[in-house]
């Protein structure tokens, strides 16, 4: 029996629009400098002229003062693609509190999404979970919001598939993307999956964890079993059962930047000193 819910966040149409953007505005403020060059907008500086320069780029005034020909140099946009793998497995629609993992999931690929598109960078998604759900890199706007309505819809039965989607995308990618997963790394290839793309690709692992993933139940002794991986496993309600430390000692290995996100502290300040202190968006294209 399939048991699909309505969203993951419990917001209606609007309001869901408005946090994805306030959360775009928010990780945009001062993340993303562009290592470019070129003919762009914000001054870089001045060079000797080269043959084939556009004369309109010329900067008079060190050439006057010279007597040599001098060139501006402009930033340029970037226009790395970026792909979003997005955790759309059970595990990840399990809350203890507040908004789960996956609510907070959809509404953080929606303001990369935005922040990236701002940067003149084509988006695109893939779903790491048994369901079909992927779409092209493309600097439209409005199919961010249609894909982002789709994915708000989630199932309780869906297995994750992280590592398989991993490599999926790895065969399809011809040119260098920037690739961002938002996951609770549930699926244990799901690093070595990772590890596997970033020997081409610029990525980043975004790990979400619930509460009652690192203990504080106040259960007793647990036994349990996965849903998506059958895996049995023994936890005390007090200590978690959380894989943050393995994930961060497997992504170091892979050369991949790692942050932790708990859903029950607020992150998004950390989220965005994260970017500014990767370069924003765009380090991989350096």
């Amino acid at each position: 029996m399939i048991h699909e819910l309505e969203t993951a966040d419990g917001l209606d149409e609007r309001q869901f629009m408005l946090a994805v953007r306030r959360l775009a505005d928010s990780l945009m403020f001062g993340t993303d400098s562009s290592p470019y060059k070129g003919s762009g907008v914000d001054y870089v500086e001045t060079r000797p002229y080269q043959p084939g320069d556009p004369i309109k780029q010329m900067d008079w005034k060190v050439t006057a003062r010279t007597g040599r020909h001098h060139v501006k140099d402009y930033e340029a946009p970037k226009h790395l693609p970026v792909y979003l793998l997005v955790d759309t497995s059970a595990s990840m629609c399990v809350r203890s509190g507040g908004l789960s993992k996956y609510g907070w999931a959809v509404q953080l690929a929606g303001g990369l999404a935005l922040a990236a598109l701002a940067r003149i960078s084509p988006v695109g998604v893939l779903g790491c979970g048994t369901r079909d759900f992927h779409t092209q890199p493309s600097l439209s706007r409005e199919r961010v919001f249609v894909w982002l309505h789709q994915l708000r819809r989630f199932r309780f039965d869906e297995g994750t598939e992280l590592g398989s989607a991993a490599r999926k995308l790895a065969a399809l990618l011809a040119e260098r993307c920037l690739i961002v997963a938002l996951t609770d790394f549930h699926d244990p290839d799901g690093p070595a999956a990772l590890r596997m793309l970033a020997q081409r690709h610029d990525c980043i692992a975004l790990q979400l964890q619930d509460p009652a993933e690192r203990g504080g139940l106040r259960a007793g002794i647990i036994r349990a079993q996965e849903a998506e991986t059958g895996r049995g496993f023994v936890a005390a309600g007090g200590r978690g059962w959380g894989d943050g430390e393995w994930v961060a000692d497997e992504m170091r290995k892979g050369g991949i930047d790692h942050l932790l996100l708990r859903t029950d502290e607020p992150f998004v300040p950390r989220l965005r000193f994260f970017l500014q202190s990767r370069g924003g968006f765009g380090r991989g294209a350096r």
